[in-house]
């Protein structure tokens, strides 16, 4: 077996209208066009034919209840400019000392991963690291 990629990450939703906004106005995605499933969801483009898929899920997704743990499952988006995604996510409301912690992400520039870290969640708890190859503060 010989993979070149990862296709596409999908996660379950609980409100797709909600979760739509998010990935569009937060992360900035490109909402593309979706297979005429019989079960609602929505597709988003990433580079080189990735995508994130959302489905929207009838009872609570698999992260209720949680908050911001890096050791728990996610998924990492690679971006070019860590600072630029920082000043983004400030702009946006998105802080460390956020009382929302819908709201709260957890900053890590120094991480033990060779690389830094940013870790927020989507509406449904999803989580999502963002990261950079270097450090360019």
């Amino acid at each position: 077996m010989q993979i070149f990629l990862l296709h596409h990450v999908a996660l379950p939703v609980t409100d797709l209208d909600r979760s739509k906004a998010f990935y569009r106005e937060v992360l900035g995605l490109q909402e593309i066009p979706r297979a005429p499933f019989s079960f609602p969801g929505a597709w988003f483009a990433l580079p080189d034919g990735q995508r994130i898929h959302l489905i929207v899920s009838p009872g609570q997704t698999m992260r209720a209840g949680k908050g911001i743990d890096a050791r728990d499952g996610h998924f990492a988006l690679r971006v070019a400019s860590y600072s630029k995604a920082l000043e983004e996510l400030r702009g946006k409301g998105y802080t460390p000392e956020a009382s929302d912690e819908f709201r709260r992400i957890k900053v890590d520039p120094h991480s033990v991963a060779g690389f830094p870290q940013i870790y927020l969640l989507d509406p449904d708890r999803n989580l999502i690291e963002i990261n950079a190859e270097k450090l360019d503060l």
